[in-house]
């Protein structure tokens, strides 16, 4: 489905152009399958479907194909608890232990630990492996070195949310700060917060969101469930594999879903890029459908409103990222599993871009921006880093150089160096030169082409020296100085 409209305002979009680059970055990219919708208050201005969606009868994908969204699904969990409190059904200033009284964050004074701050991934709460492990323990997995390390550290199958209470309750590790201090994401908050809506909905998340927001964005064909069974059943076969790179770079795909119990609206939503190009749009039209209010509109300004900042840099809202691009608006998120890649986002003025890809750890954010850039009549080839190297050096290098450590899934370090008048980090298994940004902001890219971004870090210096770097949106602290 292809409509081409003119937007008073923006530049005449050219849906030949755009299709011609998407299939080139495709084919550069080697997905096995991608799903693309953009709309607007126009309507349907493009949507389409790339390559494949199995492995076998190599069936085509189109903009109906279900895919995972992954942690997508986070925002609908918040918009969950956003319509709860519109229905005096809850308070997002609640504390959490309203609701699970066992649930502490060592050092942290109960009260201070609220719904919004979780949702707002503030809790202080490090990144640790209660996810990664309920995917090992419950899924169907292949044998490598990361679900044998996940099996033999596992304390018990994580297939409770009570079992993640109790993780984080027992401290077995160093919280960031004061809750509401640093922002650090957090994937067993979003769990903990699934199970809130439960109580507070007096039904299920699942079905709460199937009769809030599915039904009445006209969703039909997005689900939230576990095991992928009742997708299946929904998708009548237009349903996506999963595809996954070996080591030699080949693609191998089975249909082995990620199955992780307690984080049902973390990361188990499986939809398709027309109902989730319907999804961002309600949102950025204040929950209106098709000249309905169907979403409350108090909702969704709880959601990403004008309580968060608008600005340059992006700012985590709740389920959502919030910054500017061109003096708009804009909230996106991704999401990212075992034969999922996703990002979908919504811009001010009715719009909504949204990108689904079958192959786990695809990078499809250079998609996203090309959809955007349509939406806004730019280039479509214009990057959107908000970090951008500024051709100056930071006055106190030797202050960052350290080991810095993330424990979600296998422990990965990022090891900061400084030699020979340039800073440098081992980067988990990738090698990355830091280009100073200003502030303490650093465009991490490869040391073999610095066009190439692998990450942005942001370090927290205390008496001195770096106690912390953030990788993107998660906190590494510091366990060795060099």
């Amino acid at each position: 489905k292809i409509y081409l409209q003119e937007q008073r305002g923006f530049m005449k979009r050219d849906h030949v152009e755009l299709e011609k680059e998407l299939n080139k970055i495709f084919q550069k990219k080697g997905y096995p399958g991608m799903a693309v919708s953009i709309r607007g208050p126009e309507g349907i201005l493009f949507e389409k479907g790339f390559g494949i969606r199995n492995g076998d009868s190599k069936l085509p994908v189109d903009q109906d194909t279900v895919f995972g969204i992954a942690s997508m699904s986070k925002s609908m969990t918040a918009l969950a608890l956003c319509i709860l409190q519109t229905e005096g059904k809850l308070d997002l200033k609640d504390p959490i232990v309203k609701y699970f009284p066992d649930m502490h964050i060592p050092g942290a004074p109960d009260e201070c630990v609220t719904l919004e701050i979780i949702a707002m991934h503030r809790a202080g709460i490090p990144p640790m492996p209660p996810l990664e492990w309920s995917i090992a323990m419950n899924s169907i997995e292949r044998d490598s070195k990361w679900y044998r390390h996940m099996v033999a550290t596992a304390p018990n199958k994580m297939d409770k949310i009570e079992d993640i209470v109790e993780y984080i309750s027992k401290g077995d590790y160093k919280t960031l700060g004061a809750p509401g201090e640093y922002m650090s994401y957090s994937n067993d908050g979003y769990a903990l917060l699934s199970y809130v809506a439960d109580q507070a909905a007096g039904i299920s998340l699942e079905q709460f969101l199937d009769e809030k927001v599915f039904k009445p964005l006209g969703m039909t064909r997005t689900v939230l469930d576990l095991d992928c069974s009742r997708a299946r059943e929904m998708a009548g076969g237009n349903i996506t594999s999963l595809f996954e790179r070996n080591d030699d770079g080949s693609l191998i795909w089975d249909d082995n879903w990620s199955v992780l119990p307690p984080f049902r609206g973390c990361a188990c939503v499986k939809s398709t890029a027309a109902d989730m190009g319907k999804y961002y749009k309600a949102l950025s039209d204040g929950g209106m459908y098709e000249g309905k209010q169907a979403i409350p509109a108090e909702a969704v300004e709880l959601l990403i409103g004008r309580a968060f900042p608008t600005r340059k840099k992006p700012f985590y809202c709740l389920g959502l990222e919030k910054f500017l691009i061109e003096g708009k608006a804009v909230c996106q998120h991704s999401g990212g599993l075992h034969g999922v890649s996703s990002m979908g986002g919504l811009i001010e003025g009715g719009y909504s871009a949204v990108v689904l890809c079958n192959e786990g750890d695809a990078a499809v954010e250079e998609v996203q921006w090309m959809c955007y850039n349509y939406i806004l009549g730019l280039p479509l080839a214009t990057t959107h880093y908000w970090a951008v190297p500024n051709g100056r050096e930071f006055s106190m290098p030797e202050a960052l150089c350290g080991d810095f450590l993330c424990n979600e899934g296998l422990p990965v370090h990022t090891v900061v160096r400084y030699e020979n008048g340039k800073l440098s980090a081992d980067y988990g298994d990738t090698k990355v030169d830091l280009l100073f940004c200003g502030e303490r902001y650093f465009a991490a890219v490869a040391q073999d082409d610095h066009n190439k971004r692998i990450s942005t870090f942001r370090f927290y210096i205390r008496d001195g020296k770096a106690w912390a770097v953030k990788c993107y949106n998660r906190i590494y602290q510091r366990v060795d100085q060099l």
